[in-house]
C-alpha cells in the first residue's frame, strides 16, 4: 500500500491490485483536463487479492479523514472492502447494500458515501454490444466465470424484469470457492427467486471446459475471474470449445488475455463475437469519475466517444 500522507489537491484514489500497470494511471490526467478537472489528481492503493480487512480499514478511514481525498474506484476488492469497513461510511447506496460490494468512494457534506457503479456501467457495456432482443429471439445461456463483484452486477442488470422477454435462458455461474457462490445464490434470490440459474463449484480449467460444452448456441460466455490481468493465464483449457455463434466477453482490457485470445482463435471457425474490457472500462471510470468529482458526464455519444478517444492515446489496448 502506498503512504498515507495528505493530499495537496483534490485526489482520486485507485485501489486495485496492479493500479501502477492501468493505462488510467496516464489517461486520467488528459481526461480532467478534458473535463476541466486540471486541478485534480489520481493515486494507486494496492493491495494483494483478499488483503487483511485492516488494510482496507486504514485506506477507507485515511480518505474519509483527509480533506482533499475526495473518493476512489475499488476493482477487485469491492466485496472484501465493503465487508471490512460497512460501519466507516456515512451511507450506503441502495444497489451497495443489495449487492454486498462497492466499486465507488465518494464525499457529500462531510459525509462518506459507499455505491456499486458496476450494475450501471456493467449494463451500459452489455447493452452495447448484444445485439438487438438477443435472448428473446436466441433463447441463449449465459455463462460467467467467477462470482465476484462484477458477475454480481451483471446479473442482476441481466435478471431486470424491464428487459421483457430479452433475458437469458438460464444463467451459470462457476467459481472455486464454494462460499462466493453461497453468497451471490442468496443475491440472486433477492433479486428475482423465480430465475433459472446454476452454481457450479470448479476445480479447474476442465471444469469450466465441460460447462462450455453443455451452453446453448448464441450462449454469452464472460471471464469475471481477474485471470488474464490480476493473475496469468485462463478459466479455460487450451481444449475448451466455445458454442457456435456465442458472445465472449473478457472483462480485461490489458495483461496476457489468454482467454481473449482462445476466442479469437476459434472467432472465424465457431462464428463467435468477442469483446475486450476496454469499453466496460471507460464506462467504469466515467461513472466513477462523475460521482466523486459531482459532474455530468454522458454514457454515451460525442462526449463519451471524445473521452475514448483520449485513453486510447494512452492505451495498452
Amino acid at each position: 500500500m502506498i503512504a498515507m500522507t495528505a493530499a495537496q489537491q483534490p485526489t482520486l484514489y485507485f485501489i486495485g491490485v496492479t493500479t501502477g500497470q492501468s493505462s488510467i494511471m496516464k489517461v486520467f490526467p488528459a481526461w480532467a483536463q478534458f473535463l476541466g478537472l486540471a486541478f485534480a489528481q489520481i493515486k494507486g492503493i494496492d493491495f494483494p487479492v483478499h488483503a487483511a480487512p485492516a488494510a482496507y480499514r486504514e485506506a477507507v478511514e485515511f480518505i474519509k479523514n483527509d480533506p482533499l481525498s475526495l473518493g476512489a474506484l475499488v476493482t477487485t476488492h469491492k466485496i472484501d472492502l465493503f465487508d471490512a469497513c460497512q460501519d466507516l461510511f456515512d451511507e450506503i447506496d441502495p444497489h451497495a447494500a443489495l449487492m454486498g460490494e462497492t466499486s465507488c468512494l465518494s464525499k457529500r457534506d462531510g459525509r462518506l458515501v459507499c455505491h456499486a457503479k458496476d450494475p450501471i456501467s456493467s449494463g451500459l457495456t452489455l447493452d452495447a454490444f448484444l445485439p438487438p432482443r438477443h435472448f428473446e429471439t436466441s433463447g441463449a445461456d449465459v455463462f460467467v466465470m467467477g462470482a465476484g463483484g462484477s458477475c454480481i452486477a451483471m446479473t442482476w442488470h441481466l435478471m431486470q424484469a424491464s428487459r421483457g422477454l430479452d433475458r437469458p435462458s438460464r444463467i451459470i455461474v462457476a467459481d472455486r470457492d464454494a462460499a462466493r457462490l453461497e453468497e451471490i445464490a442468496r443475491l440472486h434470490r433477492l433479486f428475482n427467486p423465480q430465475f433459472a440459474v446454476q452454481y457450479r463449484q470448479v476445480v479447474d480449467a476442465s471444469d469450466n471446459d465441460q460447462i462450455l460444452s453443455e451452453l446453448s448456441p448464441g450462449a454469452v460466455v464472460i471471464n469475471a475471474t481477474g485471470l488474464g490481468k490480476d493473475a496469468p493465464g485462463s478459466p479455460l483449457s487450451g481444449k475448451a470449445i466455445f458454442p457456435q455463434r456465442g458472445i465472449v466477453w473478457e472483462l480485461n482490457y490489458r495483461g496476457d488475455l489468454v482467454f481473449l485470445e482462445q476466442a479469437r482463435h476459434q472467432q472465424e471457425a465457431r462464428q463467435l463475437q468477442v469483446e475486450d474490457g476496454w469499453n466496460y472500462f471507460i464506462h467504469g471510470w466515467t461513472q466513477v469519475i462523475a460521482e466523486v468529482f459531482d459532474i455530468a458526464i454522458a454514457p454515451s455519444g460525442e462526449q463519451f466517444d471524445a473521452l475514448s478517444q483520449i485513453a486510447a492515446r494512452f492505451s495498452q489496448r
